[in-house]
């Protein structure tokens, strides 16, 4: 019988969808005696789980939310480090109300629904009394009845659906921020409930103003509106003067002075016309300022503050606990009991907790986190491994040289803290604006009071004050970064999460642009990009891969679908391949050398092929058929469709683009011809110390941009001018990133350009309207047209013209839906 006709008597299995996740199951796990199918037996499990438990409606709620399938991955751990005094002393608190509290950091949580499951645990755990999930953090509010329930046991629970727990690393850093936070919406709060009051009075002196009042009624209402408008001239304005008050201590003119002349001059003209009992007071008009600028600043803190979590977040990616191997067995213990000497066991499947020597075991490690490499690799007794590195086949014994701060993901951590704080924040357009605007107004308002002064000293300051009032630079204080803000939120329903209004100008400035290759251009999975030899070979390899957890099994049973119920006995050897029966037949697959060793001399052809797919860039596995090479498969990581015309739309623009990449140095040359770059601009075989030595080289010439989507990139993405992370990364490059781009696809770097160039047009036509409004309105002042009554008026009308230029404008446009089909 011929290879074909030994798989034809074996129709292909349909395709099944996993019953939790949504993804296609293998076709070696379909069981089509029984209704649900499952992609993986942690999916099983976590069904199981929501079904035994009523809690069905999770799977309308991911519906409805539209999210991206992702399989289960309970651990099955028991988290009894999270019960260890110590580590409670540190991490949890105890609430007024008696109960016990931490934060938690929850791996895989991705959307609304996920939101609903994780704050339904009381539910499931007596004694837990709330989870609140702050979706974005992915950071968990537990609080307990540390008497009826351990902590251990709601993360139990948690792992149960799915959900990973670790401890949240910075709570100290975080209540301190939430202190803050706090303060200023007080200020806010004050300085709001001050405008409306002071309006409401202002309403009634207007009224007067026009239709005559009793002396003692005005009187009243200006030392009311007076009384009211202190405490947010104190409390809410003292923002500014305290910021004026230090740039002029170092000699420079920010942006707070101009805007505390003009809240100083409106608040002491209407204080001594009081006292006089004659002239207009402006009160309604400061406190409303001061509300506005308040408001605009805090948006600005939030935007700023999303950054902050970025080292927290990367920590968080390492375990929070270990298998300590000791003499009556196996302990799990808190990372923090590590110390150099110990001995660890990894499982399958588990996290390295610390850096350290292969003492026992062999297996593939996934070492993506710490080099974006796309293959796995073999290691066995005496390699060195790193924590964060993920074991992927068989058990490990680790000796631990390095722990917590001292492993390579700690550096790793303290590089990204570091170039946080190192990076000085960027003067905007505004900003370097302002310094001349300041000088200018405040020589003015001395000219014009210098001129009436030979008139009338009274007219003098009116006109003064006037001048100081209409210019007060509203537009470029307040209304510039909510123009900034409207393009952010554009951007943000376009699918582009912008974590500042310096990245929008950064991006308009053409320099360098590295970008990482696994999961950036290409598509950061394993797939059959070539086979060579007999077809029906390729049928019978996957039906023996389809029984294998190997990353390069599962990409051949992906593209080939083997039939499901052909007979198969296999042997799988580590690091060789995989040797049986299929249908009958004797199947032998795996890496050049593994077969070479069993079949003898490869056929020249095939010897040919083994040398040429490496300098394509492809893994090679050869097959055999009872005996006789017939089949030579290259598997590759698949470079996106849309990446060549995309760099041809970034390299107009005007930016140098290269590949920067810690995958084989073949493969980055390969995949850079394709896409038209030189050698000199691709990279490979560089670590993520060597990303960022590669990102700082370049920034002494100008803007440098970084686009990855692994922890290895991290850094990188930190110390760059801009970082921009992927749809599908790691959660730590996301966090150390300038920008999220939600929408898979490289292309979406080029819109993002696009979109950046509009919006900062849009900044300079807003700015341009500011201040031609003001170069007319201290004309007119100066000119003695207005007073201070109609400046107050005026001053308003630039911002308001601004913001709704802001509005109006469409910078980023939302991605076209997909065709239907």
């Amino acid at each position: 019988m011929s290879i074909a006709e030994s798989v034809v008597a074996h129709p292909v299995a349909a395709s099944f969808a996993c019953a939790h996740c949504g993804l296609d199951v293998p076709p070696g796990l379909v069981d089509e005696s029984v209704e649900r199918q499952f992609c993986c037996q942690g999916c099983r499990a976590v069904y199981a789980v929501i079904h035994e438990h009523g809690l069905d409606r999770y799977y309308a709620f991911r519906a409805e939310a539209e999210a991206a399938p992702q399989p289960a991955s309970p651990t099955g751990r028991s988290y009894t480090e999270l019960d260890d005094p110590g580590f409670q002393a540190r991490a949890c608190w105890t609430t007024s109300d008696g109960l016990a509290a931490t934060e938690l950091y929850l791996e895989g949580v991705h959307c609304a629904a996920c939101v609903w499951l994780v704050e339904r645990l009381p539910s499931l755990v007596p004694g837990l009394v709330e989870v609140r999930l702050d979706l974005p953090r992915s950071r968990a509010l537990v609080r307990w009845d540390a008497r009826a329930v351990t902590l251990s046991a709601a993360a139990r629970q948690l792992d149960a659906l799915g959900y990973r727990a670790h401890p949240s690393r910075g709570l100290e850093a975080q209540a301190l921020r939430r202190r803050e936070d706090r303060r200023m919406l007080a200020r806010i709060g004050l300085a709001g409930a001050a405008a409306a009051n002071v309006m409401g009075i202002a309403f009634a002196l207007y009224g007067g103003f026009f239709n005559g009042m009793e002396p003692e009624y005005a009187s009243l209402f200006r030392w009311a509106s007076l009384a009211v408008t202190v405490p947010a001239m104190i409390w809410g304005g003292g923002v500014f003067f305290r910021g004026a008050w230090s740039a002029l201590r170092v000699r420079a003119l920010h942006m707070d002075l101009p805007i505390s002349v003009g809240l100083l001059a409106g608040f002491v003209h209407g204080a001594v016309n009081t006292v006089r009992g004659t002239g207009d007071v402006y009160f309604d008009s400061v406190t409303a300022l001061i509300f506005l600028l308040l408001a605009g600043r805090y948006v600005q803190r939030r935007q700023q503050r999303v950054a902050a979590d970025s080292a927290e977040l990367l920590a968080s990616l390492a375990p929070s606990a270990a298998r300590l191997l000791i003499e009556e067995g196996v302990r799990e213990v808190p990372i923090e009991a590590l110390l150099p000497g110990s001995l660890v066991e990894v499982r399958a499947g588990d996290t390295v907790p610390a850096d350290g020597v292969i003492s026992a075991g062999r297996s593939a490690l996934d070492l993506s986190l710490l080099t974006g490499e796309s293959r796995p690799t073999d290691v066995g007794p005496g390699d060195r491994v790193h924590a964060g590195t993920v074991n992927l086949s068989s058990r490990l014994e680790v000796m631990v040289e390095r722990t917590g701060e001292d492993t390579r993901v700690g550096r790793l951590v303290k590089l990204v803290e570091e170039y946080g704080r190192r990076r000085a924040p960027i003067a905007l357009l505004a900003d370097r604006i302002a310094g001349h605007f300041v000088a200018a107004v405040l020589v003015l308002a001395a000219l014009t009071f210098a001129f009436w002064a030979r008139v009338d000293v009274g007219r003098a300051v009116d006109h003064a004050v006037a001048l100081l009032i209409v210019t007060c630079p509203c537009a470029l204080a307040l209304a510039t970064p909510l123009a900034l803000s409207a393009a952010i939120g554009q951007a943000a329903r376009a699918g582009f999460l912008i974590k500042g209004a310096d990245v929008l100008e950064n991006l308009t400035r053409p320099g360098r642009m590295w970008l990482d290759k696994t999961g950036t251009l290409t598509e950061g999975r394993a797939a059959l990009l070539e086979w060579w030899g007999d077809p029906g070979a390729r049928m019978l390899a996957a039906a023996a891969e389809a029984h294998s957890s190997h990353p390069l099994a599962r990409a051949l049973v992906a593209a080939v679908a083997p039939p499901s119920d052909v007979p198969v006995a296999i042997v799988e050897t580590q690091g060789g391949g995989i040797e049986g029966t299929v249908a009958g037949r004797a199947v032998l697959l795996g890496s050049p050398a593994f077969v070479r060793a069993r079949t003898g001399a490869l056929p020249p052809e095939f010897e040919r092929r083994a040398r040429e797919l490496p300098a394509d860039g492809l893994t090679p596995v050869l097959v055999a058929v009872d005996g006789a090479v017939v089949g030579a498969a290259g598997f590759g990581d698949p470079l996106r469709e849309d990446a060549s015309a995309a760099l041809a739309r970034v390299r107009r623009r005007g930016w140098r683009v290269g590949i920067l990449s810690g995958d084989d140095p073949v493969i980055v040359g390969s995949i850079g011809r394709r896409l038209g770059l030189g050698p000199e601009d691709c990279r490979g075989g560089v670590s993520p110390e060597g990303k960022l030595r590669a990102v700082e080289d370049e920034s002494a010439g100008g803007s440098v941009v970084m686009v990855g989507d692994g922890v290895n990139d991290a850094a990188a993405l930190a110390g760059a001018t801009v970082g921009i992370a992927v749809h599908g990364g790691a959660e730590a490059a996301l966090a150390a990133a300038d920008v999220f781009i939600a929408h898979p696809g490289i292309a979406r770097v080029a819109d993002l350009l696009d979109g950046a160039g509009r919006a900062m047009r849009t900044v300079r036509r807003n700015l341009v309207l500011s201040l031609c409004y003001n170069a007319v309105g201290a004309a007119l002042a100066m000119a003695g047209f207005i007073n201070p009554v109609v400046a107050a008026v005026l001053m308003p009308l630039s911002s308001i013209t601004v913001i709704a230029h802001s509005y109006r404008a469409r910078s980023f446009a939302r991605p076209e839906p997909p065709p239907c089909r």
